[in-house]
């Protein structure tokens, strides 16, 4: 007979149901969480030294060059002289996407761009996915614009010592040459840039955007004085689906404008800072693009335009009929696009930093040196990476492969901002998409219906770049989560 008085025998709690593999995939890191571990890597930590100067000449140095320089002359025999629309499209669909980075780098000023938001909003699994194409934005781009490089290198050089780099060494397998040399050096020179500290790697690529900048004017003053308004004259002769796949092309030339939200882990007022030069950079550079296009295109009839790199080189050639003025700009160039190399190249260390603190990737990306606050490991390992690939892979694959991973990030990105108003309308934010949901929504439509421009070898790319990513994310990171750590 039981004792009234005494206690009841305890019994074992019963064990709650672990949660099914979608829950899982849905786990989401909480905003605190995210801003909390900002800064903090493997033994040591990132450090706060760059202000609105400095974030913004990261996104136009990671933008301005890319598409006017390197892929001018891929695009306009696809659209015409009505490449100057593409250009606008492609700014378009870049703005709607800015504006939402501007108020999610606002709200999560952390250094995983909108792999981070996507943490934050829509689970796991998007979020590996939205990184997995982040490292093909950042990473490829490196590798696309270290090609276009090599080309205006060898243009700098014909025109001041009469010799170039042989097509065996200067182009890769596929257009003609065996290895692409100077594709790798200037990544290998990024690269040490970068592993002298984000204050000094800001302050050389400042430098170099000023350059870039003078460049380019420099062009659209010479250029202007071969302007032949009948270039004009059967302004979309490939009709719209001529423009619609110039834009989604060019649309490359605007990667690098989220490149401040990498940053927000070395930023020193990250939450004012961040949409400020997002929006800033967007502006300064889409104005610079339409301009030198609308003079490239009035200075040369648009049925001359080849697959050149160096396009705007040649047409100060052309216009000038001397040599000295497609040199300068060749030196321009030079400068302009190591600047987005280095820029970008930096964009994808801290994207693989921030996935790696999450335990998505190995340790070993997020390892800080102590001393330089520079996560020294991962930066050698992704240039070592991007520079073989530049030096192997022909440009124009790698610019379409570019673009269609950043188009699916932006639109997650639009879709994040309207998810984290609906689950966190509470928090301060510093900037705020107007019209929201409706811009997002646009936004999101314009990223998709660019995406279907692009050709089917690139969504075959896209399939297989998915594929890999979904098969080391259920071998390694589904199983070495921090967030599911945590929640055990």
């Amino acid at each position: 007979m039981l004792d009234q008085g005494a206690p009841p025998q305890s019994r074992p709690s019963p064990t709650p149901p672990s949660p099914g593999l979608g829950a899982r995939l849905m786990r989401r890191k909480p905003v605190e969480r995210l801003v909390a571990e900002g800064g903090q890597g493997e033994g040591g930590s990132l450090r706060r030294s760059l202000g609105l100067w400095q974030l913004t000449m990261i996104s136009i140095g990671a933008t301005l060059g890319t598409g006017i320089f390197v892929v001018l002359g891929e695009a306009v025999p696809k659209a015409g002289p009505a490449v100057t629309l593409s250009f606008v499209i492609a700014g378009l669909t870049a703005l709607f996407s800015a504006l939402s980075y501007a108020e999610l780098a606002g709200t999560i000023p952390v250094a995983g761009s909108s792999y981070s938001y996507a943490y934050a909003t829509m689970g796991e699994l998007i979020a590996w996915i939205c990184g997995w194409c982040l490292v093909l934005e950042y990473g490829v781009s490196v590798a696309a614009v270290a090609v276009g490089w090599g080309e205006y290198l060898n243009e700098l050089l014909d025109g001041t010592i009469g010799v170039t780099i042989p097509v065996a060494f200067s182009a890769p397998p596929g257009d003609g040459g065996f290895f692409n040399l100077p594709a790798l050096i200037v990544v290998l020179l990024a690269m040490a840039f970068l592993l002298g500290g984000a204050r000094e790697s800001a302050r050389a690529n400042t430098i170099m955007v000023v350059v870039k900048v003078a460049a380019l004017l420099m062009f659209c003053a010479i250029g202007v004085q071969g302007f032949r308004s009948g270039n004009y004259e059967n302004f979309m002769p490939l009709g719209m689906a001529g423009v619609s796949a110039a834009g989604a092309t060019l649309f490359f030339s605007y990667i690098g404008f989220d490149a401040a939200s990498t940053a927000g882990e070395e930023a020193k007022n990250a939450q004012r800072d961040l949409p400020r030069a997002i929006m800033l950079s967007l502006v300064i550079v889409t104005a610079l693009y339409v301009l030198v296009a609308a003079v490239a295109v009035g200075a040369l009839p648009w049925q001359r335009f080849t697959d050149s790199e160096a396009a705007l080189s040649g047409i100060m050639e052309d216009v000038t009929g001397d040599a000295v003025w497609g040199t300068l700009l060749a030196a321009g160039a030079v400068i302009a696009i190591a600047s987005v190399v280095l820029t970008v190249l930096y964009g994808q260390t801290r994207i693989l930093f921030a996935m790696s603190r999450d335990g998505l990737v190995p340790k070993v990306f997020s390892r800080v040196h102590p001393r330089s606050g520079v996560p020294r490991v991962n930066t050698v390992i992704v240039s070592v990476f991007c520079g073989v690939l530049a030096a192997a892979v022909p440009l124009g694959r790698l610019a379409d492969a570019t673009s269609i991973g950043t188009l699916f990030a932006f639109a997650l990105v639009n879709i994040a901002v309207v998810v984290l108003r609906r689950t966190r309308p509470e928090m301060p934010r510093t900037f705020r998409v107007p019209l929201s949901p409706v811009l997002p929504a646009l936004g999101f439509a314009f990223c998709v219906w660019m995406m279907g421009s692009l050709d089917t070898v690139t969504w075959v790319v896209f399939g297989v770049w998915m594929a890999v990513g979904l098969v080391f994310y259920f071998s390694y990171g589904f199983r070495r989560s921090r967030v599911a750590t945590v929640e055990k």
